[in-house]
């Protein structure tokens, strides 16, 4: 019988059930001297309490923000739990922030206090805390050196805080005060005008989302001893749900990967059940699956073909009675292999963040790794929808709306979202909180439709957004404005979708057209914009355009904005192969 998750009323009397229930046993893993070392349910839970309770003793009171700066850690968890169990709001930010970008956080959210993991992120912060009238105080989780830090803001030791007295039962009785509709975080996402908008995440929409997630491992899984391998950003809503409190929610381990680079070597050390992913991972493992089996000799060649044949074939529902002894060989052999790299354990990886091409799917399913694609927002918490087996698992659908989530097709194809998991609203933005948020009804921007078996599929996007292969949202209009501010770039537009990284296509000024320096001139005015963007916004690579973008080519609306598909087909092919290169 499938296990469903009881109601709480907000995330942290979920983990202290959680971890009343699990006491000693191991919940948080980091690798230390060489080790994976453990913090068990019931240390994480005394270090939430008693940093919750410092954080009421510096004078931070219900709603106050406080920024999270941190790599995935057990910290980052422990931090965002003790956040919002001293009723405040963690207001998490990426770690590849510029001193730009964590200014206009600080001062949109209004932050009091931000806790940082380290004196190198504190570089790029701390003359962010100095431009912002609110921020008080300074908590690193290691040292921080304070002469660095104005005169005017506190610096205070993890340590120190973690120490303090832990009433459990205080906090517990206190925690039945908050409920569902009470705001939990405010994670800021990319819009179209640029500037990044914080996004109103309750405790309702996030415990909604891990209802659904749970329906979906409990139903078509089982529900036991689970192992998560954390490495995607905490600070991005579909790490921060489905990688930090889904385990909670499951009563989980949390491996906390090293690195990118160390990923690989993780999965095979941690074995994880469950993994949460974005498709570039997996672009980058298959690679190197084949290149490995690529030197392995011709029979692990035939073995991998014969393996992709018969899963190509199992997808669209037309196997082979006479290679079923061969699908048998295979389990035993390849699969095993690969599984033994990949995760012995593992139960289904859940891609989301961005668009999966369908045949990457289908590599991984046709060597024995169950595959599910994911949709979702942040302003939805942010899962909207995800493959489940029982309902048959199509990779160019992203499945069915997940359980009590509410989806219609408006009449313009536009994805409409209705449910507990759709945020409360834009920080201090009503107008953009108008513009998507009608009558209850969150307008994803997305262009689709259902299938035959009630499963969505995407085809389009009417925002402009850029989302790169990772996942993260980006807007081009930011990075075009700062573009066409160098006097060298009359015109710009960025491309990339789906893509590792951006480039560009460059319209230079009329007065050095003709230069005969011209290409190191735009070189240089883009490396200008390069140092004041944030690594995922940098530009790589870029083209000249052939003419500029005018209303008469059709290249600009009349309202003087680039019409991005007409002049995608105009120079896709040559954009594209940038990448190549």
């Amino acid at each position: 019988m499938a296990r469903q998750l009881e109601r709480f009323e907000n995330l942290v009397s979920l983990f202290l059930a959680r971890a009343a229930d699990k006491g000693d046993r191991p919940f948080l893993w980091a690798k230390r001297e060489g080790q994976w070392r453990p913090t068990s349910w019931a240390e994480a839970a005394r270090q939430v309490a008693a940093l919750a309770t410092s954080l009421k003793r510096l004078g931070l009171e219900p709603g106050d923000r406080v920024a999270l700066v941190s790599e995935n850690r057990p910290e980052w968890l422990i931090a965002d739990l003790a956040i919002m169990a001293a009723g405040c709001v963690t207001v998490p930010t990426y770690t590849t922030n510029t001193t730009r970008d964590h200014a206009h956080i600080l001062g949109n959210s209004g932050a009091r206090a931000a806790i940082v993991s380290s004196q190198k992120l504190a570089k790029s912060l701390v003359p962010a805390v100095m431009t912002s009238s609110e921020c008080r105080h300074i908590v690193g989780i290691e040292e921080i050196r304070a002469g660095q830090v104005p005169d005017w803001v506190s610096v205070h030791a993890w340590a120190e805080l973690t120490s303090s007295d832990a009433d459990l039962a205080a906090l517990s009785d206190r925690m039945k005060g908050v409920n569902r509709r009470e705001l939990a975080c405010i994670i800021y996402t990319s819009g179209t005008g640029g500037a990044p908008r914080g996004v109103q995440l309750h405790h309702g929409s996030i415990l909604q989302n891990l209802e659904g997630c749970t329906d979906i491992i409990s139903t078509d899984f089982g529900w036991d001893d689970e192992i998560f391998l954390s490495f995607l950003p905490a600070s991005h809503a579909y790490e921060h749900t489905g990688g930090q409190m889904f385990p909670i929610a499951l009563g989980a381990e949390i491996y906390y990967a090293e690195s990118l680079e160390k990923l690989a070597a993780n999965i095979e050390e941690v074995q994880p059940t469950i993994m949460v992913v974005v498709p570039r991972l997996f672009e980058l493992l298959r690679a190197r699956i084949i290149k490995g089996i690529e030197t392995s000799g011709a029979l692990s060649k035939y073995l991998l073909h014969r393996a992709l044949k018969i899963g190509a074939d199992k997808y669209d529902g037309r196997v082979k009675p006479w290679d079923l002894p061969m699908d048998g060989v295979l389990s035993l052999t390849l699969r095993r292999k690969i599984r033994a790299k990949l995760g012995k354990r593992v139960k289904a990886w859940v891609s989301g963040g961005a668009p999966l091409n369908p045949e990457v799917g289908v590599f991984f399913q046709s060597l024995g790794i169950t595959f599910l694609q994911g949709y979702g927002q942040t302003e939805a918490g942010p899962l909207i929808s995800c493959n489940r087996p029982r309902a048959g698992i199509r990779l160019e659908t992203v499945g069915p709306p997940s359980m009590n989530t509410e989806v219609r097709i408006a009449e313009d194809g536009e994805i409409m979202v209705r449910g507990e998991n759709v945020m409360l609203g834009y920080w201090n933005n009503p107008e953009e909180t108008a513009r998507v948020l009608k009558d209850g009804w969150l307008a994803t921007g997305d262009v689709g439709h259902f299938d035959d078996k009630g499963r969505i599929v995407i085809t389009d996007r009417k925002k402009d957004i850029l989302v790169n292969d990772k996942g993260d949202n980006v807007s081009p209009q930011r990075i075009e404005g700062i573009l066409t501010l160098q006097p060298e770039i009359a015109q710009a537009m960025v491309y990339g979708d789906r893509r590792p990284h951006f480039v560009a296509l460059l319209v230079p000024d009329p007065e050095i057209a003709g230069a005969p320096d011209l290409q190191a001139r735009l070189q240089k005015a883009v490396d200008r914009v390069n140092a004041d963007l944030s690594v995922i916004e940098k530009v790589r690579r870029f083209i000249r355009a052939d003419e500029g973008f005018t209303i008469e080519n059709e290249q600009l609306t009349p309202s003087m904005k680039i019409r991005r598909h007409v002049i995608s087909t105009v120079y896709g092919e040559r954009l594209d192969a940038l990448y190549k290169r």
